[in-house]
């Protein structure tokens, strides 16, 4: 296996970056938004960086018919476009021959990776079609399957697809993908957590007030309004983002930083997660929904005036919930989880405040400016960690005011963070599964 020295010095140390073995990529979707938007823009970074194969192709499939000059013209320049919503059999055929004639002719060595770009209710078409016409075990290669959220709408349609994808993949070729745990900050906050020695010792309720995690975005839904009236801030962002964000810091250290370590030690946090029974959800939830009014400025319509939105909808927008992880590091400390859609500003962050002194030696005025202890994991827009801490003011006497220790990623390492899907796609043709969300972490 060819070796190359890591372009990316975020990593911990200087180590040597696995380039992956000759393969294909296939995408279905190729002709949708977030082939356009991430795949594509991810695809030429890793290529830039030297980190895709030498005998690596990518063949794109999409409803319109496109040639190659307008297929390459159309993903130049960004211009989104509607993702079929049913696979069509008959080219399924001919992908499989001009597979074959990759192998042949560029040596990609049977390696295929299955990118479902496409709604959600294309997936399972498309895994038994690949099952069908044998695409999935062509005996030289390995093969797998990535799958973007939802992953389904409840536990029962999850299984569903679980059994779906087994009809044709094992469980170690399914990557389910969210591009959360492929941003540089929520990695390193095993970093943090794990090769320090000055966090993890208070990294408990014992020293921990609370933890507060989240996802803020300043856009509406725009052109996903269909999509988003069926599915709402739940199941669009709490149910992967926020849980998966939560595991992280919650978890306990795994044996060691394999794929199944890590994702076991995840799952247990899940399971600790206190059930919110209905007679508790007006006191640990809250839901709404956004209206007309300003961002930025600027003019915005309310989620009900958008064209794909159902006039009486009542699809939450806004989701804030408090849970427990009822555990021996973490019982009885509250982590609040909130996101939403048009709130003032676009930031993703993890904070944890950390509990007051047992007793205060200065005066009530001394510590007017005095704000508690928190270490912000700012995850975007700005990658970042900020540690606020307590410190005497420069004057006369004893005044404290709050100060803060910043870490910002293209401020100290001059480069900026590579892009979640660069990382991601990397990984599923390596086949590590370290960052991608396991069956039993779903259901």
């Amino acid at each position: 296996m060819a070796l190359a020295t890591a372009a990316n010095p975020l990593r911990a140390g200087l180590r040597l970056a696995r380039v992956p073995e000759p393969s294909v990529l296939v995408i279905f979707g190729g002709t949708g938004d977030l082939t356009s938007r991430k795949l594509m823009p991810a695809l030429y970074d890793l290529a830039r960086q030297r980190l895709l194969p030498a005998a690596f192709a990518v063949v794109g499939i999409g409803r319109q018919q496109l040639s190659d000059a307008e297929y390459r013209t159309q993903l130049h320049d960004a211009v989104a476009s509607h993702t079929r919503s049913r696979p069509i059999d008959e080219g399924y055929d001919e992908l499989r021959t001009r597979l074959g004639r990759f192998d042949r002719d560029l040596g990609t060595g049977g390696g295929r990776l299955f990118y479902l770009a496409t709604p959600p209710n294309a997936y399972a078409p498309i895994v038994r079609a690949l099952g069908r016409h044998d695409l999935a075990r062509n005996g030289t290669g390995w093969a797998r399957i990535v799958v973007e959220k939802p992953f389904g709408r409840d536990r029962a349609s999850a299984a569903a697809l679980t059994g779906t994808l087994h009809e044709v993949f094992r469980e170690e070729e399914i990557f389910r993908i969210d591009h959360y745990l492929g941003k540089e900050t929520v990695q390193n906050l095993l970093v943090l957590r794990f090769a320090n020695a000055i966090f993890e010792p208070v990294w408990s309720r014992q020293y921990v007030d609370h933890v507060q995690i989240t996802v803020a975005e300043s856009l509406g839904v725009d052109e996903r309004a269909e999509y988003y009236d069926s599915a709402g801030a739940m199941r669009d962002v709490v149910q992967n983002h926020l849980l998966q964000l939560l595991t992280l810091v919650a978890m306990e250290p795994p044996v060691d930083f394999a794929a199944g370590a890590v994702r076991d030690e995840k799952v247990k946090v899940l399971r600790a997660v206190r059930p919110i029974g209905s007679e508790d959800v007006a006191a640990n939830a809250v839901r709404g929904q956004y209206g007309h009014g300003f961002i930025e400025g600027a003019n915005v319509p309310g989620y009900l005036e958008g064209t794909e939105v159902a006039p009486e909808s009542r699809t939450e927008t806004f989701v804030a919930l408090r849970f427990f992880v009822d555990s021996w590091r973490w019982e009885g400390t509250p982590f609040y989880l909130r996101t939403g859609k048009r709130l003032p500003k676009r930031a993703t962050e993890i904070a944890i405040q950390f509990r007051a002194v047992p007793h205060h030696l200065f005066a009530t005025d001394a510590r007017e400016g005095l704000e508690p202890n928190t270490l912000v994991v700012r995850i975007q827009p700005e990658e970042g960690i900020s540690l606020k801490f307590g410190a005497k003011v420069p004057v006369q006497g004893i005044r404290i005011r709050s100060v803060a220790m910043d870490f910002v990623y293209g401020a100290a390492f001059l480069v900026d963070a590579p892009d979640a899907y660069e990382t991601l796609i990397l990984d599923a043709l390596r086949g590590d599964g370290t960052l991608f969300t396991r069956q039993d972490e779903v259901e």
